[in-house]
């Protein structure tokens, strides 16, 4: 396996690194951010959403020290690490910011000969591939694709229900409405913001957003006829997305029910999409490693109108993808 450096140790970066350390999937050659080291050891060590890490935890100058596991810490606050110099293949960033092309390549240009970025590329051209486990990654072409997008969390929970409906019955087109879990680009009290509605306190408020999940999935299905938007909601991690689709193949609930069955079970979204058949909140679904649950007591059907509801933990969900997604990577490079 090539080396894997890891760009961003927020939310999702240190879900990633918890993810790829549990399951054995790779160690990082380095961790980079802006903040101390003792700081980002103790929000490793204890997470509000997934509990306390098992092992001992430290952070000194220029390591982070994890059970057994030394790994170099770089801070990144003036400029990225030179990645030729630390032998560095694949750079993972998850900082949120490499959504362009130019702030992903600045990677390259440091020397790293891949980058798989944990946000939706603004458009294709500021990405060479937008690659999703169990939808298409087995396309990637290491010859072709050094800058890559995984999307976002709500990317990966409405493509995997889209990739069984577009199978088994086709899509003329469809409207989504996500709901999620607050993030850090929310404010925690009132005060003015850069988009207006998220100036209201993110814990007290159901706030509309946009999603970028709509053209990520065209990036994949360029002729799918699908859009939505988002609403952020007072709870610290668990979203779930609904999706109303006009099939092209007419379609009973029940045989909607059995193919979600059929892709939970065998084939390539067999540990990425999960049922669940019973009634829950969302509560279940936090620390759940599928980047899509449907909700099988939800599927309704209305005249030519089926919905479909996908749960996802927003983050746990997707950071097991993003790590399966690097290791994969790095075996093909």
């Amino acid at each position: 396996m090539k080396t894997i450096a890891l760009y961003g140790f927020g939310r999702i970066g240190r879900q990633f690194l918890r993810v790829a350390l549990t399951e054995r999937l790779f160690v990082p050659v380095s961790v980079s951010d802006i903040r101390d080291e003792a700081t980002l050891a103790a929000l490793f060590a204890v997470d509000t959403n997934y509990g306390r890490w098992p092992e001992p935890v430290a952070g000194t100058p220029g390591q982070l020290r994890i059970g057994e596991r030394d790994i170099p810490y770089l801070n990144s606050a003036t400029e990225i690490p030179d990645w030729a110099a630390l032998g560095v293949d694949l750079v993972v960033d998850c900082t949120g910011r490499a959504t362009t092309r130019a702030g992903a390549q600045a990677h390259l240009d440091r020397g790293a000969k891949y980058v798989l970025v944990s946000a939706p590329s603004k458009t294709l051209a500021d990405c060479d591939a937008v690659l999703l486990k169990g939808i298409n990654l087995e396309t990637f072409d290491p010859d072709q694709h050094h800058l890559i997008s995984m999307g976002s969390c709500t990317t990966n929970a409405l493509a995997a229900p889209i990739k069984v409906i577009l199978e088994n019955f086709g899509i003329q087109y469809g409207l989504f409405s996500t709901v999620h879990s607050y993030t850090n680009s929310q404010s925690l009290t009132d005060q003015p913001m850069k988009d207006r509605r998220d100036s209201w306190a993110a814990a007290e408020n159901i706030i509309p957003s946009s999603s970028g999940a709509a053209r990520a999935l065209q990036f994949i299905w360029p002729d799918l006829h699908i859009t939505g938007k988002a609403y952020r909601v007072p709870t610290r991690t668990g979203s779930i997305a609904e999706l109303n689709l006009v099939t092209e193949k007419e379609c009973t609930v029940d045989e909607v029910k059995a193919a979600f069955r059929r892709a939970a079970q065998e084939g390539p979204l067999h540990g990425v999409l999960d049922v669940l058949e019973d009634e829950w909140a969302s509560c279940r679904i936090v620390a759940d490693p599928h980047t899509a649950l449907i909700d099988l007591p939800l599927t309704a059907k209305q005249g030519q109108l089926l919905s479909v509801a996908s749960w996802y933990d927003n983050e746990w969900g997707f950071s097991n993808r993003l790590a399966e997604v690097a290791a994969y990577l790095a075996e093909r490079i």
